[in-house]
């Protein structure tokens, strides 16, 4: 069904593993109803990161009412502060990028690792988990870190802090003031909760739409690109995510789950093949984008596993 597809917005930190490049294998994977209708009466998706399929859907169907999680407190309170505060940070942010472009190279390293400790600071001086304006400031810290560091990571060691070390880039958009008006709009009607992925059970009714996108379980050694938060997400976590899929099947919910395939790595791997067995599960090409061996980069496949 042809429908009038909205300005979209765009995922406001770059994130590995972001699902921009699948977006459409993962729409033709939607269930023919709300192909066919262009309306989601309920959307659910308990690992937000970048928000990439909900920020595409947002601007392609009509989506009745959202809720969106992550375990991470950082990024769910950076799309809140987006969501209350967008032309407060729009503000901070143009100043960042003003001074920041208008140094030399070794004045721009210094300038990130002044602002990565700042963050670090924060972050362990706060321990909260409500929201309030205060919070427009670490966003910005946030935003800035993630367009200036390395690779776009995001990444925590154990002690909790932000660790990617400065990137070297000519011109960073470190304010996007266009596409944040956009992903404040895409989130109005939203409810935004930092939660563990199985919160999300409150949520998820019959005819509910729900997008799993966990952290993937690493290919081999080279690919350990998880640490999102300090606690990380281990095969454990996955089987854990494995018994709440069958639990959410129960409710006659419509989902869909995205993982990393072992089988490019081992064919004999059957781990996502075991816990998912008797559902769909689709192999489909995917840029690998991220690997410190560059050998590694390239296609591969990913795993979409639906329950209808």
């Amino acid at each position: 069904m042809n429908r009038k597809v909205y300005s979209q917005a765009r995922p406001f930190l770059k994130w590995a593993g972001g699902k921009t490049q699948l977006l459409l294998q993962l729409e033709k994977r939607l269930p023919p109803q709300i192909l066919d209708d262009g309306v989601i009466s309920r959307y659910v998706e308990p690992f937000l990161g970048g928000g990439a399929l909900f920020f595409y859907l947002k601007a392609r169907y009509q989506v009745e009412e959202s809720f969106l999680l992550d375990a991470n407190p950082e990024l769910i309170r950076a799309y809140q502060v987006i969501q209350n505060d967008h032309r407060h940070l729009m503000e901070i942010l143009k100043g960042m990028e003003d001074e920041h472009l208008g140094m030399t190279e070794e004045q721009r390293k210094n300038n990130y690792y002044h602002i990565r400790d700042a963050y670090n600071r924060q972050k362990l001086k706060d321990g909260g988990e409500g929201y309030s304006s205060d919070r427009i400031n670490q966003t910005a810290y946030l935003i800035f870190l993630n367009k200036t560091g390395y690779n776009g990571l995001f990444r925590l060691n154990k002690s909790g802090e932000y660790n990617v070390p400065f990137g070297r880039y000519l011109n960073p958009a470190i304010c996007d003031e266009a596409n944040l008006l956009l992903v404040h709009e895409a989130l109005q009607n939203t409810e935004l909760i930092c939660a563990d992925f199985s919160r999300a059970g409150e949520f998820i009714k019959k005819g509910a739409l729900v997008y799993m996108d966990p952290p993937y379980r690493p290919l081999n050694r080279t690919s350990y690109f998880t640490d999102y938060s300090a606690r990380g997400f281990d095969e454990e976590d996955q089987k854990r995510l494995a018994r709440f899929y069958r639990d959410m099947d129960q409710r006659e919910s419509y989902l869909l789950l995205s993982n990393s395939d072992p089988k490019n790595e081992d064919p004999e791997d059957e781990f996502f093949d075991e816990l998912y067995g008797g559902y769909h599960i689709d192999r489909v090409d995917a840029k690998r984008n991220i690997n410190s061996d560059k050998r590694g980069r390239g296609i591969i496949n990913e795993l979409i596993i639906r329950n209808y």
